[in-house]
């Protein structure tokens, strides 16, 4: 996965997941894994306030070492 590369050179990586096995799998340095429909990463399209929510989580990540458990 490129994100074990990028943090080897000393950049700090996310990702949003849609499909926590996937997820398991690849073992990201940081990682949120979101249970919601394939299209909408962020959730519902109409909620603004959570989808804001959502993406600050997976941001907030950047400044951890390593990700929390899923």
């Amino acid at each position: 996965m490129l994100a074990h590369f990028l943090e080897e050179e000393g950049l700090p990586t996310t990702q949003l997941s849609l499909v926590r096995l996937h997820t398991e799998i690849i073992k990201p340095p940081r990682a949120v894994w979101v249970p919601f429909e394939f299209g909408r990463p962020l959730g519902s399209p109409s909620n603004p306030e959570f989808q804001k929510k959502v993406l600050l989580t997976v941001l907030k990540l950047l400044e951890s070492p390593q990700s929390p458990p899923l």
